[in-house]
């Protein structure tokens, strides 16, 4: 099965023996990624039979997979004719944006509270490694790459929290807004400013500043207020209401 960009669907270790409930979270974690990074155009068809075929595995876990991405909204079953890519919905970004800014912007808050150099030096030292890495994909111009060390990178900060649920919801919420922040990264092509603003963050919640990090988050987190009508009209096709 191709993507109207050309690629396929590369699903790891689910081949192999294992149980359905692992193999169904392989290849939703394997679509997902690939809806999230635009390698699956918003808008192309997916079919179940490629996919039967292209993975050599059952229709069972393929459809489960299928099933949990319908519910979150990034695909859409056509009766007769197939699975379609979702558009990026304009109302589900917006939504998005608000519940991953109140929720951050708390969660920040607290990390910058409970930050203890003694306690948290691990969580230094992965948050550092993460920045290394995304240093090398902006080198690399792999902007999908970059959106996943992203990704990693403020749930390093934000597992200082110890909460997992809060990890989980902010996580799933991010599968809209993050085709467009994909987008964005690959046009305006500011993975370096992200990466000192990430440095910014980080000193910040290192140093208990709970304001110095909410409102660097805040400057991290809006610059889609400009970016979104230039995508909109640059790339139709993509987006709907």
């Amino acid at each position: 099965m191709e993507s109207k960009e050309g690629k396929g669907i590369p699903i790891p270790n689910i081949t192999s023996e294992g149980s359905a409930q692992r193999k169904s979270q392989g290849v939703y974690e394997a679509i997902r990624d690939d809806i999230v990074s635009l390698r699956l155009v918003p808008g192309s068809m997916i079919y179940e039979n490629e996919l039967v075929e292209e993975l050599g595995i059952s229709r069972t876990p393929i459809r489960e997979a299928i099933r949990l991405l319908v519910s979150e909204g990034l695909l859409e079953v056509l009766p007769q004719r197939g699975t379609r890519i979702a558009r990026i919905s304009l109302r589900k970004v917006a939504e998005a944006r608000f519940i991953r800014g109140q929720l951050e912007l708390g969660a920040f808050r607290l990390a910058a509270r409970l930050w203890h150099p003694g306690e948290h030096g691990g969580v230094k030292a992965e948050a550092e490694e993460l920045l290394a890495k995304q240093r090398e994909a902006a080198e690399a111009g792999d902007a999908a790459r970059f959106l996943q060390l992203d990704e990693a990178f403020h749930q390093a900060v934000i597992g200082v929290n110890g909460n997992a649920t809060l990890q989980q919801v902010i996580t799933q919420m991010r599968g809209h807004l993050n085709r467009l922040r994909c987008l964005a990264l690959r046009q305006y092509h500011y993975m370096p400013q992200m990466i000192e603003e990430h440095q910014g963050l980080l000193e910040a919640v290192e140093q208990g500043n709970e304001a110095l990090a909410a409102e660097r988050l805040e400057h991290h987190l809006g610059k889609l207020d400009v970016e979104l009508p230039e995508l909109r009209s640059a790339y139709p096709d993509y987006f709907q209401e």
